[in-house]
């Protein structure tokens, strides 16, 4: 398996931002359109991008739902879309499904009830994000630790079709992700796994690549601020798949 690249875009007002670590008072803003953003993306050469609702994620309410249709219509046929952020229900992931989504991300909702992972699915496909701090899901915006490891939730989503798994510490750092937690998850479920979380450089990427059977690397703050682009990273990758 090739990883795929997933360059994310987070939304809060429908606006392109980035939470250092998730914090909603420590935000970078973005002066890019996310429309643009996703066009830019896919003239790189991607397959997927990543969508974040934070609206959603914090509120429950869907203020970028059209947004997330408007980014869905301008890469149709070039670009697969991936949403998580507030999908806690049949209803949340049915409706990103109506926008045109290809996969949603259910993080805390999943946790606290693995049979709606079976429900949601048979509408459309589910990641399971895993959200985590050194090995320990945190649910509810991070905000709350729950009683659930990352070893133990590999097991639990027989329906999910990935996992997204995301080392809190390093999100938004630009520090290097969790290389050696991220290479124990992939040999652990035979569901693709997406790392996520302290994607710096090309250095960073390669290395994840270089993990066996990783499914995909979402990569967000590294591109915004011109630290590589979506072509180099996809480049990186096939050199280190192809080596």
């Amino acid at each position: 398996m090739t990883a795929k690249l997933y360059p994310s875009i987070d939304l809060r007002n429908g606006k392109v931002v980035r939470l250092i670590q998730g914090d909603y008072a420590d935000q970078i803003t973005y002066d890019v359109d996310p429309v643009s953003v996703a066009r830019s993306f896919c003239d790189g050469g991607t397959s997927w991008i990543h969508i974040v609702d934070l609206d959603a994620a914090r509120s429950g309410e869907r203020l970028n739902t059209l947004v997330i249709a408007e980014v869905v219509e301008a890469v149709a046929g070039r670009a697969s879309v991936q949403v998580g952020g507030g999908v806690r229900s049949l209803d949340d992931a049915a409706a990103l499904a109506d926008a045109g989504v290809t996969r949603v991300v259910m993080g805390s909702a999943a946790v606290a009830d693995p049979s709606l992972v079976d429900v949601v699915a048979d509408r459309v496909p589910v990641a399971v994000g895993l959200d985590h701090r050194a090995g320990v899901v945190a649910v509810h915006g991070w905000t709350e630790a729950s009683e659930l490891t990352v070893d133990a939730a590999l097991s639990r989503f027989p329906a999910a079709s990935a996992f997204v798994i995301t080392d809190i510490s390093r999100d938004g750092m630009l520090a290097g992700p969790d290389i050696e937690g991220l290479a124990a998850a992939v040999a652990a479920t035979p569901t693709p796994v997406v790392a996520s979380g302290g994607v710096g450089s090309l250095d960073d990427i390669a290395a994840l690549s270089a993990i066996e059977g990783l499914g995909g690397i979402i990569t967000g703050r590294a591109l915004y601020e011109g630290r590589f682009t979506v072509a180099e990273a996809i480049a990186r990758i096939g050199e280190r798949t192809t080596a």
